[in-house]
């Protein structure tokens, strides 16, 4: 599921940012720099983001910009955040029985080999 929330920056004295949500109070992230802030504000979004869908709670609506209160050291940016189902699901594979013998001689986990491969393929 992809969301799209509001973050406040704001910029401190030494030169590093915090970041906060209006519409997620207790999400707060910071940067050492601008660049860095950015990334930051999107791992603690989704990662705030997975643990509310995870315990099943309700997402709040993301504010529009334009009701946004800002002081002279702030700036609000748009942030995207992509949570994904993680729960396991059953699927039937085949693979040649030589393949399957030599899984079960070296003890791979079938399953652990397919997420890998499939996630190299999906990342890179």
């Amino acid at each position: 599921m992809e969301y799209v929330y509001p973050g406040i920056f704001h910029k401190n004295s030494d030169g590093t940012y915090t970041i906060t949500y209006p519409d997620l109070p207790g999400c707060i992230s910071e940067g050492k720099s601008l660049e860095d802030a950015l990334y930051m504000a999107q791992s603690a979004l989704t990662q705030w983001l997975s643990y509310l869908e995870d315990k099943k709670q309700a997402i709040p609506h993301a504010s529009s910009t334009e009701v946004i209160q800002l002081d002279e050291t702030e700036f609000c940016n748009l942030i995207r955040a992509e949570v994904k189902d993680t729960r396991s699901v059953k699927r039937t594979v085949s693979i040649p029985k030589w393949m399957d013998e030599k899984v079960i001689i070296s003890g791979l986990s079938l399953s652990r080999v397919l997420q890998d491969a499939l996630t190299e393929r999906f990342t890179s």
